[in-house]
């Protein structure tokens, strides 16, 4: 049976140095299921996988994208599925990983067939939302779509102006869209959850930053300032460092509240793969167990 082995957790768990060594034994690449590290541009404040790491194993959607370059979940999606047609013709196994929950749900369980926008859509939303700010788009879903106003974040700009948008484009409210299928796929899936005790965890995260900043996160951010008003950027790691050019934060006040808010993403991303009850959890460093989990369930 064709398995494809989903192994995710919180930023900074321990993923990729695992998936590395699983991939190897496996005999199989890795396809990244990272919203962010798919941006070129994004290196130090994505803890992309090192040009080392990448000479290691193959790893797909890495590094692929440009900032201005248009996607989403549903494109992710529909390239995946045709990658592991491929991949599948050489192996048993591909293994996928990665924190973005979204992507994740998308490739397993299918997402729902919303329009792609046009562009004249997308720009003249984008327009809008410079000029009449998020309050006033929030207001207009209030009024065309109270059922996902009711729901959306309404503090994502993202969220809410892709709402309008299909709104917008299609006279349709966004929520008729959201019929939540579970798509049958061709192949099993087995999920591997990676944890660790709350301290451990917060400890790995605080490091982390620190090594961000060795690196050079900040001159990656001072480069990236320009596009600042693009989606992918609204991102932890990059929004406190914008906030230190500002003027609104000190530097070491910005890495602060950095850790902070990594903290605070990894407990929602917890939450999230949590509610999974086909989540098998484990801590990283149990890889023979992981690995006779990952056989068991293929055999």
């Amino acid at each position: 049976m064709k398995t494809l082995v989903v192994i995710t957790g919180p930023t900074a768990v321990g993923k990729t140095a695992l998936c590395l060594d699983i991939a190897k034994r496996l005999g199989t690449p890795i396809i990244n299921a990272d919203s962010r590290q798919i941006y070129r541009e994004m290196k130090i404040g994505t803890a992309a996988p090192t040009e080392a790491e990448l000479r290691q194993v193959r790893h797909y959607f890495v590094g692929t994208l440009g900032l201005n370059d248009y996607y989403n979940a549903s494109m992710y999606e529909t390239q995946v599925l045709t990658l592991l047609d491929r991949l599948f013709l050489e192996s048993d196994y591909a293994l996928m990983s990665g924190g973005s929950m979204m992507y994740i749900d998308a490739v397993c369980n299918g997402i729902d067939d919303i329009p792609t926008v046009d562009d004249d859509t997308r720009a003249t939303m984008k327009r809008r939302l410079a000029e009449e700010g998020l309050e006033a788009l929030c207001e207009e879903l209030r009024r065309l779509d109270p059922e996902h106003y009711a729901i959306v974040d309404r503090q994502n700009p993202r969220r809410v102006v892709h709402a309008l948008e299909i709104c917008h484009m299609t006279g349709r409210t966004y929520t008729s869209f959201r019929t939540n299928p579970h798509k049958e796929r061709p192949f099993s899936i087995v999920k591997i959850g990676l944890n660790r005790d709350r301290e451990e965890l917060y400890h790995r995260i605080n490091n982390r930053v620190d090594q961000m900043m060795a690196q050079g996160l900040l001159d990656e951010a001072r480069q990236l300032l320009p596009q600042r008003s693009l989606n992918a950027l609204n991102t932890v790691g990059y929004k406190e460092m914008f906030a230190y050019f500002d003027g609104v934060w000190t530097l070491p006040e910005a890495v602060e509240r950095l850790k902070g808010n990594t903290r605070r993403y990894a407990r929602k991303q917890l939450t999230w793969f949590k509610r999974d009850e086909q989540v098998a959890w484990f801590h990283p460093e149990q890889q023979q167990e992981i690995i006779n989990h990952i056989t068991d369930k293929n055999g």
